[in-house]
């Protein structure tokens, strides 16, 4: 049997926000300390691990996301690490219009999941290889579509450049790292169907869209699940 598709992730009931959670200390949160937590590897687990039962009919295939953390200069309340995300075309076959970091399936001349993140980040949104600094990778994470996704995290020195691909990628915005590891944005969802449930997370984020106007960019899914990871990594 197909399992069902979530078709409309924001009407589907939030049945919690994690507030009681603490944020990720803002000294966690500046390069140099990301660098030493990724080079000791703290024990720890990640709470997501997979989508859950993937749709029926597909083989699993490798792939990589590259998990760009934009180092910008400190204002205020804002530590200067900005997440770089990208927002998908609506065309596409697998997550069309979602929520995502920048990659894509693996191919055999890669050789690691980090020169995979890499050149899928190159391709969608034009961030050249040197101006990237790869330190260090989360746990694999399966999604519904049978992508076994290997998150890679690196750090990026803005100005950088940006020429997104029109065919994938529809929008690239940034949101800081220190909102996305505070528990307090992250939403549970209970989505139910027949006999079977399933939880998710969102994520949503005030930001403002190419026009100047207000918009929300609704981080869910294993976009938001993957992030959560990376909040489980960093309270370690």
């Amino acid at each position: 049997m197909s399992r069902p598709r979530i078709l409309d992730p924001r009407a589907v009931p939030v049945v919690g926000v994690d507030a009681h959670l603490p944020p990720v200390p803002a000294a966690r949160l500046r390069a140099a300390a990301l660098r030493q937590h990724f080079a000791a590897q703290p024990v720890w687990q990640p709470e997501f691990t997979g989508d859950g039962r993937p749709f029926s009919g597909r083989e699993p295939a490798h792939a990589a996301v590259l998990v760009p953390l934009v180092q910008r200069p400190a204002t205020g309340d804002d530590d200067g690490l900005h997440v770089l995300l990208t927002r998908r075309t609506e065309h596409l076959r697998d997550h069309a219009g979602q929520i995502s970091f920048p990659g894509g399936r693996s191919e055999p001349e890669d050789g690691s999941p980090e020169a995979t993140a890499l050149r899928e980040a190159e391709e969608e949104v034009g961030l050249a290889r040197h101006e990237v600094e790869v330190i260090g990778r989360l746990p694999t994470y399966t999604t519904v579509t049978s992508f076994v996704v290997t998150p890679v995290i690196a750090l990026v020195r803005a100005p950088y450049t940006v020429a997104l691909d029109s065919f994938e990628v529809a929008e690239a915005f940034e949101v800081p790292l220190a909102w996305l590891m505070n528990p307090a944005h992250h939403r549970r969802h209970l989505f139910t169907h027949e006999e079977e449930a399933r939880q998710f997370l969102s994520m949503p984020w005030p930001g403002v869209g190419p026009d100047g106007q207000p918009r929300e960019y609704f981080i869910w899914g294993a976009t938001a699940a993957m992030l959560r990871n990376l909040y489980r990594f960093l309270s370690a």
